[in-house]
């Protein structure tokens, strides 16, 4: 193994999953509005469902991209309007009561772990890793690593996020001030998706 390299890459990893993006913006949230137990579904579904898009792009689904450009952009357009409808499902999102089962709730496993397909910062850490950390081992190896990597440092980057908003509920008390709270990380949702149309 590249030792040198594989350093590199963990650290390409933790500043990927802890930066904000899509995924931690709507945990944190998800902590604030319904609390981390109700949140466990969506933490897994990002863990398992990124970790599953890094082993299958590195396996070779990405030759499937490379050679259908078009396919990206379909994925690059679908993944922005959902991303406009979660962030007006968050803005629209004030505190879950006790025993309340409103029909929106936290996002389900598979909900999660879907959306990693169409969410852009997911792509830029998945052609990262495949294509520059690509020599940390030989193939399968080193895809193997990848994923493995990807499975640890999502599982702690998510849960910290998740809990952060958690720690939150104590603080921000008042249905408005939750409100309030929501609405700037629709506002933040939707931002990410600047570099989406930079290149556009």
């Amino acid at each position: 193994m590249a030792y040198s390299l594989f350093y590199a890459f963990l650290a390409f990893m933790v500043v990927m999953y802890f930066t904000p993006g899509p995924n931690n913006i709507m945990l944190l949230s998800s902590g604030l509005t319904y609390g981390f137990r109700r949140t466990i579904p969506h933490i897994v579904g990002i863990v398992l469902g990124f970790a599953f898009m890094v082993g299958t792009v590195g396996l070779g689904l990405g030759t499937v991209f490379l050679a259908y450009p078009i396919l990206q952009t379909i994925l690059k357009y679908a993944g922005a309007a959902y991303l406009i409808y979660l962030a007006a499902v968050i803005a629209m999102s004030g505190p879950a009561k006790p025993g309340e089962a409103d029909g929106r709730g936290p996002m389900t496993f598979w909900g999660a772990a879907m959306f990693q397909w169409i969410n852009a910062k997911g792509w830029v850490i998945v052609i990262g890793t495949i294509t520059a950390y690509a020599a940390i081992a030989q193939f399968p190896i080193n895809i193997a690593i990848q994923t493995l990597i990807s499975l640890l440092v999502g599982t702690v980057s998510t849960v910290v996020w998740a809990f952060f908003g958690t720690a939150l509920r104590p603080v921000l008390t008042s249905e408005r001030l939750v409100r309030a709270f929501n609405i700037l990380m629709a506002l933040l949702l939707l931002a990410s998706l600047y570099p989406v149309f930079m290149d556009a």
